[in-house]
C-alpha cells in the first residue's frame, strides 16, 4: 500500500482541483446562448421543410460557434441560395443568388466570423466522401423571425447550410436530406 506525506497529498488534491477547473473551462468554451429572440410568424418559404417562426416562441441566439479544428462537428442543413429559394435574399459575401447546382454553403455566425471565410472553400466530410464548397453566406445565429430572414428562427451555432449540389456530391439522398451530421474544416 502506498503512503503519501501530507505535502504529497496536498499536491495531489491541488492537481485534481486544477484538472477539474481546466475541464470545466473547456466545457464552457462550447458556446452558450447569448440571448433569446421572441418569435414572430410571417410568410415563410417552407421549401426543403424549412422551420418557420411561431409568434411568442423563444429562440436561442448565438454570437459564437464551437472552435474549428481539423474535424469540426456540425449539422448540415439544406438551403436554396437561388432567387425565390428558402435562403431569402442575396448571399452576403457577394450580393448574388447562386444556383442550386453550385457547391456553396452558409455558416453559423460564429464560424462565418464577420465574413472572414467569405468566398473561401471549406472541406466537408460525410459518408466517406469529401467535398469542397465555397462559403457565400452567413446562417444568422443571432437574428431571425423577420422578413429579411424569411421568418425563420436564428440558426443554431453549429450549422453548415449547404446547397442541394453539396448534398448530391456527398451522396446523401432520400430521408437523410434535411439534417445530417458531418465534419468540416477550412480547405
Amino acid at each position: 500500500m502506498a503512503t503519501y506525506s501530507s505535502q504529497g497529498l496536498l499536491g495531489l488534491v491541488v492537481f485534481t482541483v486544477l484538472l477539474l477547473a481546466l475541464n470545466f473551462n473547456l466545457s464552457m468554451q462550447a458556446c452558450s446562448p447569448s440571448g433569446f429572440l421572441k418569435g414572430e410568424a410571417g410568410n415563410c418559404n417552407k421549401e426543403f421543410n424549412a422551420e418557420c417562426c411561431e409568434s411568442g416562441e423563444k429562440y436561442a441566439q448565438f454570437k459564437c460557434s464551437p472552435p474549428v479544428n481539423d474535424k469540426t462537428r456540425a449539422t448540415m442543413t439544406i438551403n436554396s441560395f437561388a432567387k425565390g429559394g428558402d435562403g431569402g435574399g442575396e448571399s452576403s459575401c457577394d450580393g448574388r443568388f447562386h444556383s442550386d447546382k453550385e457547391l456553396v454553403v452558409a455558416l453559423s455566425s460564429g464560424w462565418f466570423d464577420d465574413g472572414s471565410r467569405c468566398n473561401k472553400n471549406i472541406k466537408i466530410n460525410a459518408k466517406g466522401k469529401t467535398v469542397l464548397a465555397k462559403v457565400v453566406d452567413e446562417c444568422d445565429s443571432v437574428n431571425g423571425c423577420d422578413e429579411e430572414h424569411d421568418f425563420q428562427p436564428p440558426c443554431p451555432n453549429n450549422i453548415v447550410d449547404a446547397s442541394p449540389a453539396v448534398w448530391k456530391a456527398l451522396g446523401i439522398t432520400g430521408e437523410d436530406v434535411g439534417q445530417f451530421d458531418i465534419t468540416w474544416t477550412d480547405a
